[in-house]
């Protein structure tokens, strides 16, 4: 978000900024949507979602209804580089295709529109809708820029829109703001859920460093709580984007709660990223006796995540934003930037006595694949072993590797690589994307990424790479782990380098190569 630059700031670096892309991509400077063709761009995603054109960041208001899937988004509709917010919006039967829709909230009178939540007020408990025609209530952030340069704490507050006709069109509640705010600078990314146990709305929302919990009946009017987390998990940067959801644990009969909570800066492999706690809420207040961080993602392109309300079968979804504000505004497309990360199914399981938050693609991306190959690979000690891929930049490749001194390289006819390498010594993953095509738009976009591999129980590493144009996310163990980087290779990767570093031979078993269909019609 890094919502706390003054306009002014804004503008200047906004100059500066495009200044920089004129001497740095000269030939990319006139590319608009309707030359390339829709979706066709030079980096754009092919079956991740983007927005058509200009600048997005955090996805928001995800919610379920009536056989459709939102997704509102935090969305520049002037320029490719952060500005005024509005929530853009897509919608989706499956998650995977999406149809653009026109901006669902515009700026007014109390601020910009920054990140915030959705729920479906089956009740009309707002008086907003209709017992027969429940509203869609948006919950979200006003930021006052006139204030936040007058040096006060009373810029940040909260708002509700709602919409009758299942998200189309909006109406901003004429009694707005719901909840006022003098004491925090960062008072933000209002999460809103139904508590069964309690039947009230509870708010989750951060302030700063901490989360502070709210609850309402009506989702107008908002009491104070509780708070947590000053003095538990990574305090590096700003707490923001929180959300708060029950999961089972796999395998037994207890439930826990898992509280996500994004931080910029502050991540493991530095800018952006997400950590977790695994606690309980008694309705009132979340506690958990974890004191250190537990990452969502290792990789530094999945930040700001939050999971869908109103699923089919309760089902908890997330969706990220795919960047970093190390260099989000820096990335080299143009027409559009950013991208959010594939769906991902949300789970907790327990591995060596361990809570984990488990997060996988939906079970509807196989839907898109298309196998080209299946084979198994024997890898000399000290050699390697090659496998041609059709289109490595639109890609599932999936394989199953004992953790030893290997690296799993993608490359392409211009000798840019993608290097995933396993540290059998130090019990990491190590991603390095310092040659994997345009890196060099920010001095930071090319050090290599660290993913510790723990409670490996028999050591074996079950792989599903999925790459698309600009990104790559790896999961290993069915999302035990998960890491998610952009890159922008200047051609598709063709090949699939296995380098052993080891003493002895390694076979590598289960390899699958799958093409990925395009989602964009």
């Amino acid at each position: 978000m890094e919502r706390k630059t003054i306009w002014i700031a804004f503008c200047a670096m906004t100059i500066l900024l495009l200044g920089y892309q004129c001497k740095q991509a000269p030939e990319m400077e006139k590319i608009t949507a309707e030359e390339i063709g829709y979706y066709e761009e030079p980096f754009r995603p092919q079956y991740h979602f983007s927005p058509p054109e200009k600048w997005m960041n955090d996805p928001n208001g995800l919610v379920y209804h009536q056989g459709v899937y939102h997704l509102f988004y935090q969305y520049y509709p002037e320029d490719i580089v952060w500005g005024p917010m509005h929530w853009g919006h897509a919608t989706s039967t499956d998650l995977l295709h999406w149809e653009n829709k026109p901006i669902a909230l515009y700026p007014d009178e109390n601020g910009l529109i920054f990140s915030g939540s959705a729920v479906i007020d089956h009740e009309n408990t707002s008086g907003l809708g209709s017992e027969e025609n429940p509203p869609l209530v948006a919950i979200f952030t006003y930021h006052d820029m006139e204030k936040e340069k007058g040096g006060g704490n009373d810029h940040q507050i909260q708002g509700v829109a709602y919409s009758l006709d299942n998200g189309e069109t909006f109406t901003m509640y004429e009694g707005n703001p719901v909840l006022l705010n003098s004491e925090f600078r960062d008072f933000r990314d209002p999460k809103v859920f139904w508590d069964e146990d309690m039947k009230h709305w509870v708010m989750a929302l951060v302030a700063g460093d901490h989360l502070r919990l709210y609850h309402s009946d009506n989702l107008l009017e908002w009491t104070y709580m509780s708070r947590f987390g000053e003095d538990q998990g990574a305090h590096g940067g700003v707490w923001e984007c929180p959300d708060l959801f029950e999961l089972q644990v796999e395998g037994t009969d207890e439930k826990k709660w898992v509280l996500l909570i994004s931080i910029n800066p502050g991540a493991p492999n530095g800018g952006s990223g997400t950590q977790y706690f695994v606690g309980d809420f008694d309705g009132i207040t979340f506690t958990s006796e974890q004191q250190e961080a537990k990452w969502l993602d290792w990789g530094t392109d999945n930040y700001a995540g939050v999971t869908y309300n109103n699923t089919p079968g309760d089902e908890r979804i997330f969706i990220g934003w795919m960047s970093n504000w190390d260099y989000a505004r820096d990335t080299p497309t143009e027409v559009w930037r950013s991208a959010m990360t594939l769906p991902r199914k949300l789970s907790l399981a327990i591995y060596e006595g361990e809570y984990t938050l488990v997060n996988y693609p939906i079970e509807g991306v196989a839907d898109l694949l298309v196998e080209e190959k299946s084979l198994k690979l024997q890898v000399p000690a000290g050699g390697e072993v090659s496998t041609e891929l059709n289109n490595g930049s639109q890609s599932r490749i999936h394989f199953t590797s004992p953790m030893e001194d290997l690296s799993f390289i993608l490359k392409n006819e211009s000798g840019e690589v993608l290097v995933l390498k396993l540290d059998p010594g130090q019990g990491l993953l190590n991603l390095d994307r310092s040659a994997s095509g345009l890196v060099d738009f920010k001095e930071t976009f090319g050090r290599v990424q660290q993913m510790p591999l723990e409670h490996l129980g028999d050591g074996e590493l079950e792989f599903d790479i999925f790459t698309d144009a600009s990104s790559i996310e790896v999961f290993i163990n069915k999302g035990q782990f998960a890491m998610t980087a952009q890159v922008f290779p200047t051609e598709p990767y063709s090949e699939l380098l296995i380098s052993n570093q080891g003493s002895e031979p390694v076979e590598i078993l289960q390899v699958e190569v799958h093409a990925v269909n395009r989602v964009w019609r």
